[in-house]
């Protein structure tokens, strides 16, 4: 590897390090940037990975080595990352701007339900909804053949369906 590839792999490897910062920040704005810096940096390592530039790859060219012709499968890619960094970009920034029409700043609110939910599991309170006698300790076993001592486990249980409740559902004789 000589001293250009390292310096853009280097350089991609800060881009996307640059990108993954900004990307965990709660305004929007640097969540755009981030993702922008996060699409050049992935381009730039497909791009470097692609190894040293060739001749084009076109079939029936001159040079018949195919050693000096470039791979184009990551230029490709570089494209089709270019145009997934466009659409994302596209859904941020009409994001940034429909919470900046709504709240007059971008940054990401935190959620009330899970702020609430939070507070409570720091404080260890369970909902009210549980009942905690309820909870007992069952010793049940998954094994079928274990489970002979259990009420309905000699077959006489018959499982019907939700038309057993309905009345005039009855079977016909």
């Amino acid at each position: 590897m000589n001293d250009i590839n390292l310096t853009l792999v280097l350089i991609s490897a800060a881009l996307l390090g640059c990108g993954v910062y900004l990307l965990l920040e709660r305004s929007l704005s640097r969540v755009l940037v981030g993702l922008v810096m996060m699409g050049n940096g992935v381009s730039l390592a497909f791009l470097v990975a692609g190894g040293p530039a060739g001749s084009a790859p076109i079939v029936g060219a001159e040079s018949s080595d195919a050693a000096e012709m470039s791979d184009p499968l990551p230029q490709a890619m570089v494209l089709t990352a270019i145009v997934i960094t466009l659409a994302t970009t596209a859904f941020v920034l009409a994001m940034a701007y429909r919470s900046w029409q709504l709240n007059q700043h971008d940054d990401v609110q935190d959620d009330v339900e899970d702020a609430a939910i939070r507070r409570l599991a720091a404080t260890d309170v369970t909902s009210e909804a549980y009942d905690a006698a309820s909870d007992e300790d069952t010793d049940v076993s998954d094994d079928p053949r274990e489970c002979d001592d259990t009420p309905g486990a000699s077959g006489s249980v018959t499982y019907g369906t939700a038309l057993d409740a309905v009345p005039g559902t009855e079977p016909r004789p």
